[in-house]
């Protein structure tokens, strides 16, 4: 068992694998920036709690899907054959 964390070890992803992740990335901060500003119409404390976490979870399931595609290569296609 090799445990030498040095070792990178990153991910190879098609493009359009990454274009899915890059379109769910935004998606995530758009809605984390809405949720953010909808609190204001919010009064209940714990309401705005359960929010405010939403929002958070948002923001890191961005961060973390930012970071695996930071760690990614692209995979090479293969080109398609002539007869």
């Amino acid at each position: 068992m090799n445990t030498n964390s040095s070792v990178y070890e990153g991910y190879e992803i098609s493009s359009r694998f990454r274009q899915t992740l890059e379109d769910r990335i935004g998606r995530l901060e758009r809605d984390a920036e809405y949720d953010e500003e909808q609190v204001q119409l919010l009064s209940n404390p714990d309401h705005i709690r359960r929010h405010m976490r939403l929002v958070a979870v948002q923001r890191a399931e961005a961060l973390r899907m930012r970071l695996f595609l930071y760690n990614a290569t692209a995979r090479t296609e293969p080109q398609p054959t002539e007869f």
